[in-house]
């Protein structure tokens, strides 16, 4: 997984209300209810209105209050490039990462991905790859709704011969997902299993819900060693997120329970703050 780059304070403008760089220019790619969050707290801390714009598609856009977002907002990439973003804010699922992520690394603009779950396909892993070296940009990874990755991160140095992922939300949160196909979310009463199998399948079969199995993945052994098990539980109100791994090192086991987004039951509120704080961190250019 990339991690942010450390970096000490460059000779750059800085805002003297906030320490944040003058002439970082961020465009937030997608504006569902995570690219929102972070729009909001962006401005909350104090990010000017001139530093932010957002990437919507026309056919999105007349579902979204474009005067109460409060920036420039863009509709094709080739527009936004000619605004100059120096950093990408990916908020907007698999499919933004071809049509979005990658023209805008070959032009040389850094970005933080949200959707790790897209890497899962080795195609598109090796165009980001060449379009990060054709543009010299960076991509950073960040960690989501999950903890510990650096600790398996460094396990898998010294050789890792398991990791489980399990995932436990409630029932309305898997409206909408593939697994309706095959359950009646409104009727589950008990916990049940709808997926198990690998992290590769989990995120080719639920891109919407599968970005923490994909950080996990790319952390440890990669997506097809790495076993998932998802369930519906109406026995939870919130997002929970077990790892359990073995290796050389010992065992870890991890489980965080998470409040949700207000506005996406799918998605943990803790996946936006690590956007943000990535964010901040570099605007901030902090360790």
């Amino acid at each position: 997984m990339t991690m942010p780059e450390l970096s000490g304070h460059s000779a750059v403008p800085v805002d003297r209300d906030t320490n944040f760089a003058l002439d970082e220019r961020i465009a937030i790619v997608g504006m569902g209810a995570m690219g929102k969050r972070v729009l909001a707290t962006l401005r909350e801390r104090g990010v000017r209105a001139r530093q932010l714009a957002c990437l919507v598609p026309a056919h999105e856009a007349g579902s979204l209050n474009m005067q109460s977002i409060g920036i420039e907002v863009f509709h094709d990439v080739a527009s936004l490039v000619s605004w100059n973003p120096t950093l990408c804010v990916e908020c907007a699922g698999h499919a933004a990462v071809d049509e979005a992520v990658i023209p805008l690394l070959e032009r040389g603009v850094d970005t933080i991905l949200v959707s790790l779950g897209a890497l899962a396909s080795a195609p598109l892993l090796e165009k980001i790859n060449r379009a990060m070296t054709l543009g010299g940009s960076t991509l950073t990874l960040v960690s989501g709704a999950i903890g510990g990755i650096d600790a398996l991160h460094a396990a898998r140095m010294g050789g890792l011969d398991s990791v489980r992922y399990t995932g436990r939300k409630p029932p309305r949160a898997w409206q909408g997902s593939p697994a309706e196909a095959q359950f009646d979310m409104l009727t589950i009463d008990k916990p049940t299993v709808i997926f198990e199998g690998t992290a590769g399948e989990s995120a080719r079969l639920f891109p919407k819900n599968a970005n923490v199995t994909a950080a996990i993945a790319l952390a440890g052994i990669g997506f097809e060693r790495t076993t998932v098990t998802m369930m519906a539980d109406p026995g939870v109100d919130k997002n929970v997120h077990e790892i359990d791994a073995v290796g050389a090192f010992g065992r870890l086991s991890i489980r965080l329970e998470n409040n949700p987004l207000p506005d996406n039951p799918r998605t943990s509120w803790l996946a936006a703050m690590s956007i943000e704080d990535a964010v901040i961190r570099r605007l901030e250019h902090s360790i």
